[in-house]
């Protein structure tokens, strides 16, 4: 029961662990330098590369072990093309093309174009990356990360961190998103297998 000594603490205990855990995580803090470096607008770490680096440390598994991209938003409605867009993910790509770990960068301001095309409902425009976070499947993965210029960490959990320091995939009914709540609930739990999958 070890992995869950930080489970029921307070916010701010739990905000000053993840990010001594995110620092002690050497490839998530150069992906982390090397976003700061490019400075996209309102950019982000989110989800699976934060609470997996969480839970690998929890659980004395290899710092990537589970990590099949690292998440990262930004939010620019300037220009809301995907050719906008892609320039990004090309410049990115570029930049990190010596780690093996694929980065996955979107423009949340264009979730709500391409959204209903690949899943059959609506998405509703979003105003800033951060809020995309309130619609993530899981409450769970909900946790972003950002490295400011004067080297400090800010957290944005708007669902607390609690979820994921006591091990449960909790569901996010904020939109229909039972089928992915499943599908990353399962893969996760062969992972981890310390993990508690609530039902949608």
């Amino acid at each position: 029961m070890d992995h869950l000594r930080f489970s029921g603490k307070t916010d701010l205990e739990q905000r000053r662990v993840l990010e001594v855990i995110v620092r002690d995580t050497p490839l998530l803090m150069e992906v982390l330098r090397g976003m700061r470096e490019i400075g996209l607008p309102e950019w982000w770490v989110a989800s699976g590369a934060i609470y997996n680096s969480v839970w690998n440390h929890l659980t004395n598994q290899p710092p990537e072990a589970g990590i099949k991209d690292f998440d990262v938003i930004y939010f620019d409605d300037g220009d809301l093309s995907y050719e906008a867009e892609d320039v990004q993910i090309s410049l990115v790509s570029e930049k990190f093309g010596n780690i093996a770990i694929p980065i996955e960068l979107r423009n949340q301001a264009r979730t709500h174009i391409w959204y209903p095309g690949r899943f059959g409902r609506p998405y509703a425009a979003l105003k800033s990356a951060a809020e995309s976070l309130e619609r993530y499947a899981s409450k769970t993965h909900a946790v972003a990360v950002r490295l400011e210029a004067d080297d400090s960490m800010t957290i944005s959990a708007p669902f607390g961190l609690d979820y994921m320091f006591s091990f449960q995939m909790v569901p996010n009914h904020a939109i229909e998103n039972r089928d992915t709540h499943e599908a990353k609930g399962a893969r996760a739990k062969a992972i981890w297998p310390e993990l508690e999958v609530l039902p949608w």
